[in-house]
């Protein structure tokens, strides 16, 4: 698979977006094998050649695991099944009659065969031939039926549990009618396999680019508050609150020095003399209407001792003051 490029990428290059497209498109396949091979057909046919192999050699696996586990032993050495609610579990006589009803020469080919198809080194022709010329290889034509309907119906078991993980949700009455088309089953999970694949590429792709975008908006964020917290406490905020400052000292400055030339103006309008003076004829006033207002306390007190309202009297007092003001004015304004 030809690894996936970033929109973002392709978007800011456009001549790396044009070559990316005709790679993808006209010179590369898929798995990035060039198109135009010359020594494709080659290839092709060793491939051919390697998917037979491999074919064999499953089938080889197949077949000795098919052996190997239809061994009347292996088979006993197996724990019971768990119990489930539709099936009981099996009484541990039926192995035990499974194997009385396997003939003797069987039993031993069954145990032999696996070593000898598994065996690391190969032996020597003449072991061979004496193994072969000797029971119970020697009677492997007779017992071939039976084995072979021992591997078949191992085969069929491992086959349907194959079905059985690759349709879950079938009847289990009905999934060996599945087993015929477990190879095209396979195929197309593989291939969902591999577009689920190239799915969650593009979707991690997409998520990389939006991260990206997301911690690019963060940077900005950052930057923007970084300036605005320079703007309030940074060099050009501190020197205006510096100059702030000196502004406000030389207020005070100027402030105090017009309170200082205040006192120096009263000092100069008002001589020590003067101000002396401007006391005494305070202190002065002060007592004159002290004692003014002593003298209309006593003539009010003379006035109550005789009977007389002072509130009236000073009124009436006061009216006819007013009215011989007026005649005094009338008269000297006659000629």
């Amino acid at each position: 698979m030809l690894p996936p490029v970033e929109d973002a990428v392709l978007a800011n290059n456009p001549e790396f977006a044009a070559l990316y497209a005709k790679l993808t498109t006209s010179a590369l396949n898929p798995d990035g094998s060039s198109k135009d091979d010359p020594a494709a057909k080659e290839r092709g046919a060793v491939t051919e050649e390697l998917n037979r192999y491999r074919l064999k050699a499953a089938k080889q696996s197949l077949l000795l695991d098919a052996i190997a586990n239809a061994n009347p032993q292996s088979l006993q050495a197996k724990p019971a099944p768990a119990p489930t609610l539709t099936k009981r579990p099996r009484a541990p006589q039926q192995a035990t009659s499974t194997i009385a009803e396997l003939p003797a020469p069987l039993l031993d080919l069954l145990l032999l065969l696996p070593p000898l198809l598994t065996a690391s080194s190969e032996l020597s022709p003449e072991s061979t031939a004496l193994l072969l010329s000797n029971p119970p290889l020697s009677d492997f034509p007779d017992h071939l039926p039976q084995l072979a309907a021992l591997v078949s119906n191992h085969l069929h078991t491992s086959a349907v549990h194959l079905a059985r993980i690759a349709n879950p949700s079938t009847n289990p009455s009905f999934v060996h009618r599945a087993v015929p088309s477990l190879p095209t089953s396979a195929a197309s999970l593989t291939a969902t396999i591999a577009d689920r694949k190239a799915d969650l590429t593009r979707a991690r792709l997409a998520a990389a680019a939006s991260l990206s975008s997301l911690l690019a908006s963060q940077t900005a964020v950052l930057a923007q508050l970084l300036r605005a917290l320079e703007a309030k406490h940074g060099a050009v905020a501190r020197s205006l609150e510096l100059r702030a400052a000196e502004a406000a000292l030389a207020a005070q400055r100027q402030h105090a020095e017009a309170e200082a030339a205040l006192w120096l103006a009263r000092r100069d309008a008002y001589p020590p003399a003067a101000q002396r003076a401007l006391a005494n004829y305070a202190r002065h006033l002060r007592d004159a209407r002290a004692r003014l207002n002593e003298a209309v306390h006593t003539l009010r007190a003379e006035l109550e001792a005789y009977g007389v309202d002072s509130v009236a009297a000073g009124t009436g007092r006061s009216g006819r003051g007013r009215q011989g003001e007026g005649h005094a004015g009338n008269g000297a304004g006659v000629p």
